[in-house]
């Protein structure tokens, strides 16, 4: 009976593209158990998903945590983070472990010099080469979110204007990955359709601003639902417009159709929209990629800054509006 533990400690989108390498792993290793190890933060991502036989959350003290750990006696590890902390814990935990490859080379070409090394390969891919040596393949079924049936009550609190509407995610974890609010109030107020804005807490200002700006036709839920009933209210939806951020790939594994917007970041670096083969896998028609191609400063950074560093934000401002609203009546 071989025991794993899977290491990725942040963030939601991460965690939720280590699914098919949770699942495969499952399903091929007879007798597997499947540990994984995650930051307490992050725990409702994984909570549901019945491929895990134990959660082990990382909160304060990672000392305390790898006693913990080394008491489970594991055969082998699984770092999908392959950073200074999950080093650590595979020093200390002394068995047999494999990584992923982070390619962070490339990416630094392709920011600072914009020479595309890049592999033309998801993420999700490099992933599961990790388990190449006990004989593990993608199954073809994409990526997992689980939800809680309570979470389903959420329907309820949606007005009755919205019994047919559009997901519009407007957070994303740093600015330059966020259209400006001003675009947003415009796709919106150019579309006769009725939406739900979905974010965090520091993103309920915006929401309420931009319903306030739109009238009726917008329901804001920024800031007021857990995981998974933001999860709920995308699988409910009829199109999903989302920023490059997790629910973008919790939305993915809902298999939704998606219309993703690239501020600062580019899709090259393997993070685009993984859908199960049954709706096309790479080349899925289920997915629009919006983009403002052949500028000189883009990608600025392969994660986000909090301003434009050009103070032009280009990447965002000069976003084509009209194929947005074109991939909603699709």
């Amino acid at each position: 009976m071989p025991k794993f533990l899977i290491i990725r400690f942040s963030s939601i989108g991460d965690i939720v593209l280590t699914t098919p390498v949770v699942r495969c792993l499952k399903n091929q290793v007879p007798d597997a158990q499947v540990h994984f190890l995650t930051k307490k933060l992050f725990k409702d991502v994984l909570r549901a998903n019945p491929y895990i036989d134990k959660m082990h959350l990382l909160d304060e003290s990672i000392n305390e945590l790898v006693e913990n750990l080394r008491k489970e006696k594991f055969d082998f590890i699984i770092d999908l983070h392959h950073n200074q902390r999950s080093q650590f814990v595979k020093f200390r935990l002394g068995v047999k472990s494999f990584s992923f490859n982070k390619i962070n080379i490339e990416k630094w070409l392709m920011v600072n010099f914009k020479l595309n090394r890049l592999p033309d390969q998801h993420i999700v891919d490099r992933y599961l080469e990790t388990l190449g040596d006990f004989k593990v393949s993608y199954d073809g079924d994409g990526l997992d979110y689980f939800t809680a049936p309570e979470s389903d009550r959420i329907m309820s609190v949606l007005p009755k204007t919205h019994s047919e509407y559009v997901a519009f995610v407007i957070g994303a974890k740093h600015s330059t990955k966020r259209l400006p609010e001003s675009k947003i109030v415009s796709i919106i107020r150019s579309s006769e359709k009725s939406f739900v804005l979905l974010g965090g807490h520091e993103d309920k200002g915006i929401g309420t601003r931009i319903a306030e700006q739109c009238g009726q036709r917008v329901y804001s839920a920024c800031g007021t639902c857990s995981l998974d009933e933001s999860a709920v209210l995308l699988k409910n939806a009829s199109h999903v417009i989302t920023h490059d951020t997790g629910l973008m790939h919790i939305a993915t594994a809902l298999g939704k159709k998606i219309v993703s917007v690239w501020g600062n970041t580019i899709p090259e670096f393997g993070m685009y929209p993984f859908y199960s083969e049954s709706f096309g896998g790479k080349n899925a028609g289920m997915k629009t990629v919006v983009e403002v191609s052949g500028l000189s400063c883009r990608p600025c950074t392969k994660i986000g800054f909090e301003k434009c560093p050009k103070n032009h934000f280009n990447c965002m401002n000069q976003i084509d509006e009209k194929k947005i609203l074109s991939a909603l009546n699709s």
